[in-house]
C-alpha cells in the first residue's frame, strides 16, 4: 500500500508549474478548469502513504520480537519517522500554491514564489527524505541479514540501493522510486514467509490430529 500511494502521489503532485516556469505559464496553469486537481488529490494521499509506512514500520519490528537490538531500533525507528515526517512537508509546500489558488481564491503566485517553492519542495523530498530512507534500507538490511529473516538477494540489493540514494548527488527525481520497490520487495518476502509458515503450521496440526 505504502508503494503504490507513495507512486501515485509523487506522480501526480507534480503536475503544478515546475520552478522557472513565465508568469503566462503559471496564470494559463491556474486559469484551466481542471488545473491543481490532480496535485490536490496527490497532496491527500500523502498522509495515507505515511500512514502505511508507519504499519510497514510496526511489521518489521512485530518480526524481529524480542530479538530487536536497541541500537539498530534506535536508527530504525528515527531514520522511519523522520522520512514521513520530510515527506509531509515536501508534500505541503508542493501542494501550498495549488491548494491557496484553487480553495482560498488567492491571486496567482509569481514566478519567484513559484521557484521557491518548487525548489522547497525539492529539498526536503530529494535532499533530506531520501538519505533518511537510504538509511532506513541500510539498517533493515542489517537488521534482516543478522536474524536471518531476508534472504540473500534481498539484503545485497538493500544495501545497494541504498548506497546510490545516499551518495547520488545528480537532480535525477526517478530514483527516489527505488526505496518504494525496495518496500514492496521487502513486503512480498514477509508475506510469502508468513504464508509458508501457516501452511507448515497447518500441515503440522493435520498430522498431529
Amino acid at each position: 500500500m505504502f508503494a503504490a500511494l507513495f507512486v501515485l502521489a509523487i506522480v501526480l503532485t507534480r503536475s503544478h508549474p515546475e520552478g522557472g516556469s513565465s508568469a503566462s505559464e503559471i496564470e494559463d496553469f491556474y486559469l484551466h478548469r481542471d488545473a491543481g486537481r490532480l496535485a490536490l488529490v496527490g497532496l491527500y494521499l500523502v498522509p495515507f502513504a505515511g500512514i502505511a509506512f508507519l504499519w510497514f514500520i510496526a511489521v518489521i519490528r512485530s518480526l524481529i520480537g524480542d530479538r530487536e537490538d536497541r541500537f539498530f531500533a534506535t536508527v530504525f525507528l528515527g531514520s522511519g519517522l523522520l522520512f514521513v515526517a520530510m515527506l509531509f512537508v515536501a508534500a505541503g509546500a508542493a501542494g501550498a500554491l495549488v491548494a491557496t489558488v484553487k480553495i482560498q481564491d488567492e491571486p496567482f503566485p509569481s514566478p519567484d514564489t513559484v521557484g521557491l517553492v518548487h525548489s522547497l519542495s525539492f529539498a526536503f523530498l530529494f535532499v533530506y527524505a531520501v538519505r533518511m530512507a537510504a538509511v532506513f534500507m541500510i539498517v533493515v538490511s542489517t537488521i534482516g541479514n543478522r536474524l536471518g529473516i531476508f534472504p540473500r538477494w534481498l539484503v545485497v540489493s538493500g544495501y545497494l540501493a541504498a548506497l546510490v540514494l545516499l551518495l547520488n548527488f545528480s537532480y535525477l527525481e526517478l530514483l527516489i522510486l527505488v526505496f518504494p520497490a525496495w518496500v514492496a520487495a521487502v513486503s512480498v518476502v514477509i508475506l510469502r514467509a508468513d504464508s509458508a509458515r501457516a501452511r507448515a503450521a497447518s500441515s503440522v496440526s493435520d498430522e498431529a490430529q
